[in-house]
C-alpha cells in the first residue's frame, strides 16, 4: 500500500508540472498511472542496524537495534526482521529473526568464543526486501579483533579506474561530462594524476581529482575515436584504462547542483532531432513521480530548473524518454532535505569522577512525537566507525548500488560543497528500481516472497487431505510448552478449508515443544507441518567475499580488554567445579523417571504419589489412562472410563497435566497407554500449577530412549522454533566504590546498550544511569533512533 506520508508530500512538489507550464499528455497519463501502481505495489524497503561497539573479540556479544523504513516512514507493514551471521567463509553462523514493531526491533548474537575469523558479515532483510535486487539488502562487514587470524595479507589486485558518461552514455558531437572514481581493492579512494588521450595520442583533458577518487572530465566526444586514460596512482605506478565507446546518436544529459534547486540541460544528437519530435522527462522519488513534462526537440538543449523545497530527502531520479517512451538517458541526483532528522542534545546530569561510580545523562529532543532510541556508551579507548550511522545508512546507502566511502561524511553539514561532492557519489554508483521497458508494457515482476504481515505464532497445515474432507468443526488441539517454561497452554485452532491453522496471539520466543491432536476422525492419516509459511534462510551471498580492511584503532587496548575478561571468565568457571563435591548413590527407577520427565515445580516428591508405567507389565492391558490409575492412588475416586471418565479428590475434580501443560480428561483418554512413561499424582492441595485444590495427576509420554516406535498410537509431538530469544544487556549497579582484594575487576568495553530508550513526548527528555567499569577514564556516547513519523536522530558526543 501507498505510503501516506509520501503521498501527502509529493501534492505540492507536483507544481513543478505547472513550473514547466507543458500539459500533461494522455500517455503521461497512462505512464503517471503506471509509476504509481508499481509504487503501491512495491514498495521498497530497506534497514539499518546500530550495534553497542564497532568491533568485537571472540567471546563477546554483538548487540543491534534495526531500523526499518518503507520510503520515508517506519516499515509498517513487514512484521519480521530476519538477521545472517555469516563467518568469512560463508557459513551462516546463525539466521535470527526479530519481531518488528513500527519498523524497529533488537536482539543479539553471541559470537562464538572460538572464532577465528577476521570479520563477521551481518546481513538483515525483511522477506519483502528479497524480491528485489539483492544489491539494496543490508549488509555490514564487523571486524573481529583476533590474534588467531592475523598474518600477512597476500598481494593485492591494483587499483581501478572507472568511468561513469552523465546520463548513461558518452555521445558523439555533444558535449559530456564524464565522471570517473579511482579505488583500491578494499573500495577506499586513491588519490590519482593523469589524462586522456584520443587514438593519436593528442591530449583531450586532465583527469580532475576533486574528492575521495571522485572526479570528471569534459569531453566532446569524435564519432568512431576511442579515448583512453593514462594515469598514475599514489605510488607513482603508471596504467592505462580505455573510456566508454562513443556512441554515434544519442542524448547527453547534464545536471548542476544550485543551492536549494538543481538545473539540467538536455542536448540531443542530430539524428535524434531529426527523427522524433519531443523528449518525454519525468522525475521519480521511491518510485513515486515528482514530475512529469514533454518538450519539443531542436539543435537547441532543452533547459530547466527543478526546485527542491517541497521535495523529501533521498535519490532524486530524472529519466528522459524518447516520442515512444524509449528510455533514452538517465541521471540520479540527492536531494538533502534535513527537515527529516530530529536533533538530540545530551547533558552529563552527574558525573561518576571514580571507577564504579554513577553517571547520569539527560537525553533531550525538541519534538513533542514519541520516538525510540539505542543508546551506547562504550569505552572510548576502543576506537569507532564513524564512517556510517543511520543518517547515512537510511538517507542514503540504503538506496545505492555499490560502495559510498565514508558517506557519514556528506551529512556532517549542508553546505553547497558537501553537496556538490555528494553529486559525484550520484554520477558514480548504480541505482535501478525501474524496468522501463517493462514497466511501460504493463509487466509487474513476480513477487516469490510475500510480505510478512503477521507476526510468527503458532501455525501450520495439513497434508494429504482434500479440501472436501475438511468440516466447520474441524479443529486441532495444541498443547505448548515453551523452552524453559514451567508451565504450558492449550491452544484450540479451528482447521481452515486449506488445511492451515493459526493462533494470532499465540506469539513465542526460542523453541517449543508442541503435542497436537486433530478433532475430526475423517482427517485421520493426514499429516500436520507446524509453521509451514516460516520463511527459509536464503543462501548466504557474495558479500562476504569482499576485500575487508578495519581500521585498527583501539585494537591493540580492546584485545588486552577482552583477553583479561576472558582469563576471569575462565577462572571462574574452573573455581565453580571446585565447589562442586560429587555424591553419588544409587536411584530407584521412579527417581529416574522424574528426574528425566518431572521440572520445576512438579519436580520431587512433595506429597505425591509416583507411578513407573514404563516399567509396569500390567499397563498393557488397560483400557486407557484413567482405567490404569483405578485403585492406585489412595482417596483418588475414578468412575467410567475413557472420555466419560469422572475423577474425584477431596470432594472436586483434580486438574490433570499432559507433559505439565493443562489438559481435560478426553484429550488424556486419547492417549495410548503404552506411550506413557510415568505418572505423578499430587495429594491436595497442588501449588504447582493452575487449579489444584483438589490435586493434580500429572501424565509423561515417554521421550528419548523410551519412545516405543509404534506408528500412528499415542499423541503426535513436534519442536517447533519461534522468534530468537531476546536477552538483556547486563548493566551492574554498584553501591559503593569499594572492592574487595578477591573482586574481579570489570573489565566492559561497552559500559552502557539500552536499545529501546522511549522519549516521553510530553517530557520530550528521558535520564539514564549508568556505573563505570574499573579501568576507563573517557566514554563515547552514541544515541541513535526515530521517531514515530520516521524522523532520524543520530548524536555522538564524548565524556573525558
Amino acid at each position: 500500500m501507498m505510503n501516506n506520508k509520501f503521498v501527502k508530500l509529493l501534492r505540492p512538489s507536483l507544481l513543478v508540472t505547472a513550473f514547466f507550464s507543458i500539459a500533461s499528455l494522455a500517455k503521461s497519463q497512462d505512464i503517471n498511472t503506471k509509476i504509481e501502481n508499481f509504487a503501491g505495489r512495491f514498495p521498497a524497503e530497506r534497514t539499518y542496524l546500530h550495534y553497542d561497539k564497532s568491533s568485537y573479540s571472540p567471546g563477546e556479544t554483538i548487540w543491534f537495534k534495526a531500523y526499518t523504513l518503507a520510503e520515508i516512514a517506519p516499515a509498517e507493514a513487514s512484521k519480521n526482521l530476519y538477521v545472517d551471521w555469516i563467518d568469512d567463509k560463508g557459513k551462516i553462523l546463525q539466521h535470527t529473526i526479530s519481531p518488528l514493531i513500527t519498523g524497529m526491533t533488537n536482539g543479539q548474537f553471541d559470537l562464538p568464543a572460538t572464532y577465528q575469523g577476521k570479520s563477521i558479515t551481518v546481513k538483515a532483510y525483511t522477506s519483502w526486501m528479497l524480491n528485489f535486487d539483492s544489491s539494496f539488502l543490508y549488509y555490514k562487514k564487523i571486524p573481529v579483533i583476533n590474534p588467531e587470524a592475523a598474518g600477512k595479507t597476500g598481494p593485492l589486485p591494483p587499483p581501478s579506474l572507472t568511468f561513469f558518461p552523465e546520463g548513461g552514455d558518452a555521445v558523439a558531437g555533444i558535449p559530456n561530462k564524464i565522471a570517473f572514481k579511482a579505488a583500491n581493492a578494499f573500495g577506499d579512494p586513491v588519490k590519482i594524476t593523469g589524462v586522456v588521450v584520443d587514438e593519436a595520442g593528442k591530449f583531450v583533458d586532465s583527469l580532475r581529482n576533486i574528492h575521495d577518487g571522485m572526479g570528471f572530465l569534459l569531453l566532446t566526444p569524435k564519432a568512431n575515436t576511442k579515448y583512453t586514460a593514462k594515469w598514475k596512482d599514489d605510488k607513482k605506478t603508471e596504467y592505462t584504462t580505455p573510456l566508454p565507446a562513443i556512441k554515434p546518436e544519442g542524448i547527453a544529459m547534464r545536471v548542476s547542483v544550485l543551492p536549494g534547486k538543481r538545473s539540467f540541460e538536455i542536448a540531443a544528437s542530430p539524428g535524434i532531432v531529426s527523427g522524433g519530435d519531443s523528449l518525454h522527462i519525468i522525475g521519480t522519488m521511491y518510485q513515486h513521480v515528482v514530475f512529469n513534462f514533454s518538450r519539443a526537440l531542436s539543435a537547441e538543449p532543452i533547459t530547466g530548473t527543478i526546485p527542491l523545497q517541497s521535495l523529501p530527502y533521498g535519490v532524486l531520479t530524472i529519466t528522459a524518454f524518447d516520442k515512444n517512451w524509449k528510455p533514452l538517458a538517465e541521471r540520479i541526483t540527492y536531494v538533502n532535505n534535513p527537515s527529516y532528522r530530529e536533533e538530540a542534545t545530551m547533558e552529563v546530569e552527574h558525573w561518576g569522577l571514580s571507577h564504579r561510580a554513577r553517571n547520569e545523562l539527560v537525553i533531550s529532543l525538541p519534538d513533542s512525537t514519541p520516538a525510540s532510541l539505542s543508546v551506547a556508551v562504550t569505552d572510548l579507548a576502543i576506537g569507532a566507525d564513524s564512517s556510517e550511522n543511520i543518517l547515512s545508512g537510511l538517507m542514503l546507502t540504503g538506496e545505492l548500488k555499490g560502495k559510498v566511502y565514508n558517506p557519514a561524511y556528506y551529512f556532517k553539514d549542508s553546505s553547497l560543497k558537501a553537496e556538490q561532492q555528494l553529486d559525484l557519489v550520484m554520477l558514480t554508483n548504480g541505482w535501478r528500481r525501474f524496468n522501463w521497458d517493462k514497466l511501460i508494457a504493463g509487466e509487474l515482476p513476480a513477487v516469490k516472497y510475500p510480505r510478512d504481515t503477521s507476526y510468527i505464532t503458532v501455525s501450520g497445515k495439513l497434508a494429504g487431505i482434500m479440501p472436501s474432507q475438511i468440516s466447520p468443526a474441524s479443529t486441532i488441539v495444541v498443547m505448548m510448552k515453551q523452552k524453559d517454561a514451567t508451565d504450558g497452554k492449550v491452544l484450540m485452532m479451528p482447521i481452515n478449508k486449506d488445511g492451515r491453522f493459526n493462533d494470532p496471539s499465540a506469539i513465542f520466543f526460542d523453541t517449543a515443544r508442541v503435542f497436537y491432536k486433530i478433532q475430526d476422525k475423517t482427517l485421520d492419516g493426514s499429516m500436520v507441518q507446524f509453521m509451514s509459511d516460516r520463511l527459509r534462510t536464503p543462501a548466504a551471498g557474495n558479500y562476504w567475499t569482499t576485500p575487508f580492511k578495519a581500521d585498527t584503532a583501539g585494537n591493540a587496548y580492546h584485545l588486552k580488554m577482552a583477553t583479561a575478561a576472558n582469563a576471569i571468565l575462565e577462572k571462574n568457571k574452573y573455581k565453580e567445579l571446585e565447589t562442586v563435591t560429587v555424591k553419588a548413590k544409587t536411584k530407584s527407577p521412579t527417581e529416574l523417571l522424574d528426574e528425566k520427565y518431572a521440572s520445576g515445580l512438579f519436580k520431587g516428591d512433595m506429597n505425591s504419589v509416583q507411578l513407573d508405567v514404563l516399567n509396569d507389565p500390567f499397563a498393557k492391558s488397560a483400557m486407557d489412562v484413567f482405567t490404569y490409575l483405578q485403585g492406585k492412588v489412595a482417596g483418588l475416586q475414578i468412575s467410567g472410563s475413557g472420555s466419560n471418565a469422572s475423577l474425584s479428590w477431596r470432594g472436586g475434580s483434580p486438574q490433570i497435566y499432559i507433559d505439565e501443560m493443562p489438559a481435560d480428561v478426553s484429550f488424556a483418554s486419547s492417549l495410548n497407554v503404552n506411550d506413557i512413561a510415568y505418572i505423578k499424582a499430587f495429594r491436595p492441595p497442588f501449588m504447582g500449577g493452575t487449579g489444584g485444590a483438589n490435586g493434580a495427576i500429572a501424565i509423561y509420554t515417554r521421550k528419548g530412549g523410551d519412545i516405543k516406535q509404534e506408528p500412528g498410537k499415542g499423541l503426535s509431538d513436534s519442536r517447533i522454533e519461534g522468534y530468537t530469544a531476546i536477552k538483556e544487556f547486563y548493566v551492574p549497579k554498584y553501591y559503593s566504590q569499594f572492592t574487595a582484594p578477591d573482586a574481579d575487576k570489570d573489565l566492559r568495553t561497552t559500559i552502557y546498550w539500552n536499545p529501546n530508550v522511549l522519549i516521553d513526548p510530553k517530557k520530550k527528555q528521558i535520564t539514564i544511569s549508568f556505573y563505570n567499569n574499573d579501568v576507563t577514564d573517557a566514554f563515547r556516547v552514541v544515541i541513535e533512533g526515530m521517531t514515530i513519523d520516521g524522523k532520524l536522530i543520530h548524536h555522538v558526543e564524548t565524556m573525558e
